[in-house]
């Protein structure tokens, strides 16, 4: 079964997130756990973690049709002293935030090396940041997203991937999370048959679909390996609505969260309606 939905508003807390992927016909969602551009917010309540497990159960969402997505600030490759420890410790508390709504998964940017360490180095970062978070939780699998490699971001490669995932001690709470519009960008060609086809390809030899935890479908603004992040509504960018096709046709995305990132909320219903008839 594919999980469908989009990344959509907590306005008035999170325990409306379910009720406004309700809305929109969907049966999967993401949201941010906390506002995504602040350091440090109040915790939950008692009364907020209660009204959003209550709304996740009435509606029939499970923790596998949720992606949360964690704040823009997080930087896990931090150059910077002051700054890792920052992230680190935002990135504990949204891993946390995760665990107390019961959710199994928390994705994340892998991070940047400012150009101030190379990109190894910040691939070790990374992994040893994950590694630190991981020892103090438990139950949430942290999710790898694949970046467009725009300015000093790292991740925009399966080998990038990779390399943090062997690094990575419980290799149980490790995942990845493939976005469409990012993926392009990057370099991977999803728009033909035999570039789809490639693509996936690399990705088993080199990950494995067993990691695979979720996907942003996005079309994208940007021409194929610009390296630019700039999503579009699907069928409207430099994707077309090909590749969308193809993966509600695969089986290989099946029983994990299928998530609209697409920047025109209005049509997000409609969005999610095409994709489910292309599933069948």
């Amino acid at each position: 079964m594919k999980f469908i939905g989009a990344h959509v508003t907590t306005e008035g807390g999170v325990e409306n997130a379910p009720l406004n992927a309700h809305k929109i016909g969907a049966n999967a969602f993401a949201l941010f756990l906390k506002n995504q551009r602040q350091w440090v917010v109040k915790p939950y309540t008692a009364k907020t973690i209660d009204a959003f497990r209550k709304n996740l159960d009435d509606l029939g969402f499970k923790p596998e049709q949720v992606l949360p997505h964690d704040g823009y600030l997080i930087n896990l490759g931090s150059p910077d002293p002051e700054m890792l420890e920052k992230s680190r410790a935002a990135f504990l508390d949204e891993m946390q935030r995760a665990e107390q709504l019961g959710l199994d998964r928390l994705n994340f940017h892998p991070g940047s090396h400012l150009k101030k360490i190379s990109e190894e180095e910040c691939l070790q970062v990374i992994a040893e940041s994950i590694n630190i978070t991981l020892d103090k939780t438990k139950g949430v699998t942290a999710v790898l997203e694949i970046t467009a490699g725009q300015g000093t971001n790292v991740g925009y490669s399966f080998e990038h991937l990779r390399y943090i995932i062997d690094r990575v001690e419980d290799k149980s709470r490790i995942g990845v999370c493939i976005d469409t519009a990012h993926s392009y960008s990057a370099g991977y060609d999803l728009r033909t048959p035999e570039g789809f086809d490639k693509t996936l390809k690399a990705f088993d030899e080199i990950i494995g679909f067993g990691y695979l935890r979720g996907m942003h479908l996005n079309d994208s603004k940007k021409e194929f390996g610009s390296r630019v992040d700039r999503h579009e509504s699907l069928g409207n960018g430099t994707l077309g609505w090909n590749p969308f096709r193809r993966m509600m046709q695969d089986s290989r995305f099946d029983q994990m969260p299928l998530i609209l990132e697409t920047p025109n909320q209005d049509i997000w219903a409609a969005e999610i309606a095409a994709l489910r008839e292309m599933a069948g």
